[in-house]
């Protein structure tokens, strides 16, 4: 990209009809060969009365040539009239042809966590070479590094998995995000799984997906996931594994549901390097023979869905005026990072006046909940209540859905192509390295120059806690600032009230450790972003009011998309009621609980000490900590209601 395009992504001008010639620098050539018998550039005649550019055509009309302007140029992998940027992987990396698909659904009933009973056995697997290996996927380890790669990955012909002529299952991985090391046939219907590390890496095996074939109905099957490091795991909370029918979604328009008996998270006898490794096992009776089945750590969110979303909004003649879509930059494996602008159109001067508010998601490719909290917050800022329009008429939105576009593609949990965290580069000057949180980084520092951003939030999933909290940024001189560091606590706060049973403020954390300075939240907060926040969802579910025990659905996920607008338009409004009673209950939180000495603790909560929430009856919620009150006031409100 030269520097001129640089500049050009990063500049913040508002939104208005003036400004679509500015779109050029992000959009890719339409086939100049349209009409070639009728049309020529400028610059293919020898009059001097026209430029010498390609950005004039001229049309011979009725005896005479007609000069117009050039169409401006379809965007990057959102086309309206083409098809979608397609999928660049590691040139070594096997990829089927078929393409994987699931419909949306939500049960009909939260779905509870399991409840164990036990009972639950922990199968021990000795080293047997007698043991079938019916699935193994070796390509994940042929280069050090990343080298280069291609749109399908791997051209030789892919090896086949196992006949399916007996009892045995097929195993399946080799799709966008599916991660599946090996399986071996332990018994009959016993089978011992290994997940893949994050390519280039030996480790952040967390995440699974992957497909099942030539399924018998009745049959009680086990399956035992071997290799995961992390000693605590929501799944001894109750977290059940998801699983997939295209037949049930053929059939009852059935989707991801939540299964699995027998569940059982443990140490095992195996070992690497020095490393502990953990199981997890559990069981489980498929609903039809012959069915094409999948199982996943979380719901998928692949990067081939966000860019159908993407040209959907694109071709949408009424939510592409107010969203524009851009290449922020490439990846790795030239992959595109989208950045989307959301705001009114103005043709004045007042839109300098809007402040900014910034999302990003997806650093963490495993983290897939992130994506469907995302989803919900595009589907609701998008959309035509009154509450969406006072938000693009108030703010200008920066969105970045999906960080690391790279690893969702490829499967894995943590990492990008270059084997690092993504989120601990931040402060890198790796340009090349780690183009992504690069580009990022700068394009908040540019947009900084020219209006305030009010906000920033990086959306994440979290493998061990509860319910959907925030991690912010204190100042380490709080008795110089002690207002200042309760003020940087009230859209959490706010958060809660919304959302009384998903949002515990009581998990919410507001240290800058060490081993954080590199994330997003803490740099973001050192560029000056007062409110600068990392907003965690569990994989697993709620302990909090009617959501108590039971699990996530999409739903819900996407539901805090519209809890967050909520909150923001709380957190900004005019009357300014609901802010000053959510800061005055931090100060007699601070003024009963003794929080001096909770600040001086670096890994407990704000209210950790006696506010816990989660141990409370589970009818009521943190709302009742705090009942909105209304005051008199001299301010016009920014809605014309309270919830």
């Amino acid at each position: 990209m030269s520097e001129d395009s640089e500049e050009e992504d990063y500049s913040d001008r508002s939104i208005s009809d003036d400004d679509e010639s500015d779109e050029d620098t992000f959009m890719k050539f339409v086939s100049d060969d349209i009409h070639r018998c009728t049309l020529l550039a400028a610059d293919s005649l020898g009059d001097p009365f026209f430029p010498r550019t390609t950005q004039i055509l001229l049309e011979y009309h009725l005896g005479r040539w007609v000069p117009r302007l050039r169409e401006p140029r379809d965007l990057y992998g959102v086309s309206s009239s083409g098809p979608l940027s397609p999928t660049r992987w590691p040139y070594h990396c096997e990829v089927i042809d078929e393409k994987v698909q699931h419909i949306e659904w939500t049960p009909f009933f939260p779905e509870p966590v399991y409840v164990p009973t036990g009972l639950e056995i922990e199968p021990v697997y000795p080293n047997n070479k007698e043991d079938t290996v019916v699935y193994l996927a070796e390509d994940a380890y042929k280069e050090p590094c990343f080298v280069y790669s291609r749109v399908g990955g791997n051209r030789t012909p892919l090896k086949q998995p196992v006949d399916n002529c007996d009892n045995t299952l097929v195993f399946e991985a080799r799709f966008e995000s599916g991660n599946l090391q090996k399986v071996v046939k332990v018994a009959d219907y016993e089978y011992q799984l290994t997940v893949r590390p994050d390519l280039f890496t030996n480790k952040h095996t967390q995440w699974y997906y992957f497909q099942v074939t030539n399924t018998q109905a009745e049959i009680v099957y086990r399956f035992t996931i071997v290799n995961f490091t992390k000693p605590a795991s929501l799944y001894n909370r109750g977290m059940r594994p998801l699983f997939y029918s295209e037949k049930e979604a053929k059939i009852h328009n059935i989707g991801w549901q939540r299964i699995g008996d027998q569940i059982k998270y443990y140490k095992n006898n195996l070992g690497q390097d020095g490393r502990h490794f953990f199981s997890l096992t559990w069981t489980f009776q498929f609903p039809h023979n012959k069915d094409t089945c999948y199982f996943a750590h979380c719901y998928p969110y692949t990067y081939t869905n966000l860019q159908e979303y993407l040209s959907g909004i694109n071709s949408d003649p009424v939510r592409s005026k107010f969203c524009k879509i851009r290449v922020l930059c490439h990846t790795l494996a030239r992959n595109m990072v989208y950045v989307l602008t959301i705001t009114t159109p103005l043709k004045n001067s007042d839109s300098r006046k809007r402040k900014a508010v910034i999302l990003t998601a997806r650093v963490h490719p495993g983290e897939t909940n992130s994506s469907w909290i995302m989803k919900g917050f595009l589907d609701y800022i998008l959309g035509d209540s009154s509450d969406a329009r006072l938000l693009r008429d108030t703010f200008i939105f920066k969105v970045v859905p999906m960080l690391n576009p790279d690893g969702v593609i490829v499967g894995n949990y943590r990492c990008s192509l270059a084997g690092r965290d993504l989120n601990r580069n931040y402060t890198s000057l790796l340009k090349e390295s780690f183009p992504s949180v690069w580009y990022t980084r700068n394009m908040i520092h540019r947009l900084m120059e020219k209006r305030e951003v009010i906000l920033y939030c990086d959306l994440h999933g979290h493998s061990r806690k509860q319910n959907i909290f925030m991690y912010g940024c204190d100042g380490s001189n709080r008795s110089k600032a002690k207002g200042l560091y309760l003020q940087q606590r009230i859209f959490p706060l706010m958060l809660s009230k919304n959302c009384p049973n998903k949002f515990s403020f009581s998990a919410c954390k507001f240290n800058v450790q060490k081993s954080k300075e590199g994330t997003g939240r803490v740099v973001m907060w050192k560029m000056g972003i007062r409110n600068s926040f990392t907003l965690e969802a569990t994989f697993c579910g709620s302990t909090l009011g009617n959501k108590r025990g039971t699990h996530f659905s999409t739903k819900d996920l996407e539901s805090m998309g519209y809890h967050f607008c909520d909150s923001l338009l709380d957190y900004c409004d005019p009357d300014r009621s609901k802010y000053f009673r959510c800061l005055k209950e931090l100060e007699e939180m601070e003024k009963h609980l003794n929080l001096d000495r909770v600040f001086d603790d670096s890994d407990t909560s704000l209210v950790e000490i006696s506010l816990d929430v989660e141990s409370r009856d589970p009818n009521t919620s943190e709302s009742t900590a705090l009942t909105w009150l209304s005051d008199d006031t001299q301010e016009e409100p920014l809605r014309n209601h309270w919830h």
